[in-house]
């Protein structure tokens, strides 16, 4: 049988199959609802009716408002099953509506003619302007950029010493707090794997969704043909697999890289048009009107996910209570032995997404989104507005907002290997986005302190100012702390006079601690994965204080490049995965069977304006 428990129709099946062609099945469909087929490209619409349905909505729909005549507005759909569901809101903003068909990609060509240029500025604003960094206020930050400079200034002429004192004070709070909630959300984690009580849908009958998993590329020359093959490596069903590479309109490499490689049937490129910033978040929200699924999900270029990753997603998120909004995977490295420094990147994600965030999500706190290998259910996405356009965390920023709106996020048993990050520079630029956007994110969100922590509790807001500014600020003050050494060495301090005694020997103990913790974390959370790397974790303190770089290159750009997002190059290291990617056994396409309605022996859409198709029983 054709249609399995999946929430795929005949239509959708034939089509992600390449059966028939969309032209021959538009016929088809038009006998069968008795209406017309329309060519929207030699008729185009008028864009007032499509600006009065609103562009982004008939995308997601697949409609196109077309002309009206007599009092009836004529409406193309793709998907005549759909249209008597929406007709309520057609007529609402249109009057009278009778149905045309038309085949998928003509209504969104007809569309993206019509509206490109308003989808784009959506996509740049779609985020209310109280919670989008696109509104931040230049002269009040510079105001308290110029009092901050000036307090210090006078602070460190008039009296040095205190206000040493007062910022090692602050740097070692932080310092112990930060400790603190890695502590406790390590021990949450540990008793989590204890309490576990996996999903387990067996013997229930429920229906495969669709899952549209956006991968945006930017400059991805070498990286294309492989990405292909690694998701070529997923076995959930093809029909039910959306694929949208997501690529900007004026980078030619990408975009030529692709033009060489032949894609699947549920492989679709989307181009997203230029503006005056080029983020992933805008391009992720511009190719979210092109998403058919009713979970969305995110990949970058490089990644080489789990074959079973989208059934397991399915899956919890099928049996997961309603609040339950969005599911994060872990990520691990393919190349995790290329050098020093991706071994200690790879203790570093291994102790983050094993040991520490899954604590942090059952302890009931903001889970910062990963960037990557995290699943959204469609309504939560659109109810929480889509990706902030203008934020280079986008992604935490997006975790943030869905705890404001009362959601929460799940991890999800799968693992995504990427391309780790091993070289010095590109690594303390990757590391000064990520630490500029946290501070970003933080700054939006504490516009308004008390409505925060109405809106996410106490102790979630205590644990947002700890995950986002609190980290920035350790990275910022670690000189300070680690000027402390000098008195274990017999080195004379300017506080020296002042933490003497016990005082001292608390100071350093708490440093021990932190990176003692640091070390167990990672020694536990490899010790299955890469358990070669266990040895490496002492080292990690030589590894953060790259991060101090870092985190002072974003302060620089916090001021004068705010929307800048320094690109990180993929493809360098990923040769480890090659063997996996070539020895895996790729899913079937099942696309081998001749086209309906096509002159070809081909798989795929086919031009055939005369052929035609018969189907017996309704396509649904």
């Amino acid at each position: 049988m054709l249609q399995r428990p999946e929430a795929a129709r005949l239509s959708e099946i034939l089509l992600a199959r390449g059966w028939v062609t969309p032209q021959a099945l538009t016929l088809a469909l038009s006998k069968q609802w008795r209406t017309s087929a329309i060519d929207l490209a030699a008729l185009p619409p008028d864009a007032r009716l499509i600006d009065r349905a609103g562009a982004d909505w008939c995308l997601a729909q697949g409609v196109v408002p077309w002309r009206r005549t007599g009092g009836v507005t004529f409406v193309a759909a793709a998907w005549p099953e759909r249209f008597e569901s929406i007709r309520g809101r057609l007529e609402s903003r249109l009057g009278p509506v009778r149905m045309l068909l038309g085949t998928g990609q003509d209504c969104t060509e007809a569309l993206l003619a019509a509206r490109r240029t308003a989808l784009i500025r959506q996509a740049e604003t779609c985020v209310p302007p109280e919670l989008s960094c696109r509104t931040r206020n230049e002269a009040r930050l510079g105001r308290i950029l110029l009092v901050l400079m000036g307090a210090l200034t006078l602070g460190l002429w008039l009296a040095p010493v205190m206000v040493l004192a007062l910022v090692s004070l602050v740097a070692i709070a932080t310092l112990v707090a930060t400790t603190a909630l890695k502590a406790l959300a390590f021990r949450a984690t540990l008793r989590g794997l204890r309490e576990a009580d996996p999903v387990d849908g067996a013997g229930i009958e429920w229906k495969w969704p669709v899952i549209s998993v956006m991968v945006p590329m930017f400059r991805e020359e070498n990286i294309a043909d492989r990405l292909i093959g690694r998701l070529a490596r997923l076995t959930y069903p093809r029909e039910l697999t959306d694929i949208l590479l997501v690529v900007e309109e004026t980078d030619s490499v990408t975009r030529n890289a692709l033009s060489g490689v032949k894609l699947p049937f549920w492989m679709r490129v989307v181009t997203v048009p230029d503006g005056p910033i080029r983020t992933k978040p805008r391009a992720l929200n511009y190719a979210l009107n092109f998403c058919r699924g009713e979970i969305i999900g995110v990949w970058d270029a490089e990644d080489r996910p789990e074959p079973d990753q989208l059934q397991k997603v399915a899956r919890q998120l099928h049996f997961a209570p309603p609040a339950v909004a969005c599911v994060q995977g872990a990520l691990d490295f393919y190349n995790p032995r290329t050098n020093w420094l991706a071994r200690c990147f790879t203790l570093e994600y291994s102790a983050w997404f094993r040991g520490v965030l899954p604590g942090i999500a059952q302890m009931g706190l903001v889970v910062p989104l990963g960037g990557t290998t995290f699943f959204i259910r469609r309504a939560a996405l659109d109810h929480a507005g889509g990706w902030d356009g203008w934020n280079v965390t986008e992604d935490a920023d997006l975790g943030v907002r869905l705890a404001r709106l009362g959601y929460r996020t799940e991890m999800v048993a799968t693992t995504t290997h990427e391309e780790a990050n091993c070289r010095p520079v590109p690594w303390v630029k990757q590391r000064s986005r990520w630490l500029k956007g946290f501070a970003m994110t933080w700054g939006v969100h504490m516009r308004s302190p008390g409505r925060l922590v109405r809106e996410i509790g106490f102790w979630p807001a205590i644990g947002f100012h700890l995950q986002m500014f609190a980290t920035v600020q350790q990275f910022l003050l670690a000189p300070v702390l680690w000027s402390f050494w000098l008195l274990t060495l017999g080195y004379g301090h300017p506080l020296g006079p002042l933490v003497e005694g016990w005082l001292g020997t608390v100071v350093i103990a708490s440093f021990l601690l932190s990176e003692a913790l640091n070390a167990v974390v990672a020694i536990w959370a490899v010790r299955r994965t890469h358990p070669g790397l266990m040895p490496w974790a002492p080292t990690l303190y030589f590894y953060f204080p790259l991060a101090c770089l870092a985190a002072w290159k974003a302060a620089y750009e916090i001021v004068a490049k705010p929307f800048y997002w320094d690109k990180t190059t993929h493809g360098v290291f990923d040769h480890a995965a090659d063997d996996l990617d070539g020895t895996a056994e790729v899913a079937p396409d099942g696309s081998l069977v001749p086209i309906l309605g096509a002159v070809t022996d081909q798989p795929g859409p086919a031009s055939s304006a005369a052929a035609s198709i018969r189907i017996t029983g309704v396509i649904g």
